[in-house]
C-alpha cells in the first residue's frame, strides 16, 4: 500500500520526514520518501495554492496510483473556538471559490474551507459563519478534487499555525507564482514593522510545534485506519 502526502512548505513536512531519503532530482525539489506505520509513503512540499497542489498530486500520481492521497500541513483558525499548535483530521473541505464541497475518507473530523490567498483579519469571521467552518487553507480542495477525478481515497490533515486573533503582515504580496514564499523580502518587512514582531514570534514556535502534534497524529491515523 503506497501514501502520497501533499504539503505546501518544507517545514510542514519536517518533523514526519526527518529519517526519510530526500530525492536529488531536480524535477522532484523538495520531494521524500519513506514509510509510515509499514507503508510505503513519498511527501511533496509543492508551494503554497491552488496551482503548486496540482503539480504536486501530478508529480505523486506520475510515480503510480496511490492506495490514499492526504492533504497535510499549516492552517489558519478563522475562530475563537481552535488554536495552535492544535491538529485535526478533517473530514469535509469546501472550495470557497466554487461552492464545491468534498468528504474525505474520514467518517469524523472538522470542516475545512480553502481560500485562493491567505486569509486577512477581516475576512475570517465571515468564511467561518458562512462555510459553518473553523479552519482556512489553500490546497485542500485541490488535492480532493484530483483526487476525486483520479478515484484515488483523500483524507486531510491539518494543525493551526497562528490563532484567530493574530495581528500577522499580508502575506500574499509574498507569495510567488509558483507558490513559493519570498523569505529574503518577507523577512526585510518583517524587520522594518515591529508591531509584528510578537505575532510572528508566536507564529514561528507554534508552526514547529504543530507540525510536530501532526505528524504524530498521522503516524497514529495510518496505524489505525490504512
Amino acid at each position: 500500500m503506497s501514501i502520497a502526502i501533499i504539503a505546501a512548505l518544507p517545514g510542514e513536512l519536517k518533523p514526519l520526514v526527518h529519517d526519510w531519503h530526500r530525492s536529488e532530482s531536480k524535477s522532484e525539489i523538495n520531494t521524500w520518501s519513506g514509510v509510515i506505520a509499514g507503508h510505503e509513503a513519498v511527501a511533496i512540499a509543492g508551494g503554497m495554492g491552488a496551482a503548486a497542489a496540482a503539480r504536486a498530486v501530478t508529480q505523486a500520481l506520475d510515480r503510480g496510483r496511490p492506495h490514499a492521497l492526504i492533504s497535510y500541513g499549516w492552517c489558519g483558525a478563522i475562530t475563537c473556538a481552535v488554536k495552535p499548535p492544535m491538529v485535526f483530521t478533517i473530514s469535509e473541505v469546501i472550495d470557497h471559490s466554487t461552492g464545491d464541497s468534498f468528504r474525505t475518507a474520514s467518517t469524523e473530523g472538522m470542516r475545512l474551507v480553502t481560500l485562493d490567498h491567505v486569509a486577512g483579519p477581516n475576512e475570517k469571521r465571515p468564511l467561518a459563519e458562512k462555510h459553518q467552518a473553523v479552519l482556512v487553507d489553500m490546497e485542500a480542495a485541490t488535492v480532493a478534487r484530483l483526487a476525486v477525478e483520479n478515484n484515488v481515497p483523500f483524507y486531510c490533515f491539518k494543525a493551526i499555525s497562528d490563532a484567530y486573533t493574530d495581528k500577522l503582515p499580508d502575506f500574499n504580496r509574498f507569495i510567488s507564482p509558483i507558490g513559493q514564499l519570498h523569505m529574503p523580502a518577507f523577512l526585510t518587512y518583517a524587520a522594518f514593522h515591529p508591531g509584528y514582531w510578537p505575532a510572528l514570534t508566536r507564529l514561528g514556535r507554534n508552526s514547529n510545534r504543530a507540525a510536530s502534534n501532526l505528524a504524530r497524529l498521522l503516524s497514529k491515523f495510518q496505524l489505525q485506519s490504512l
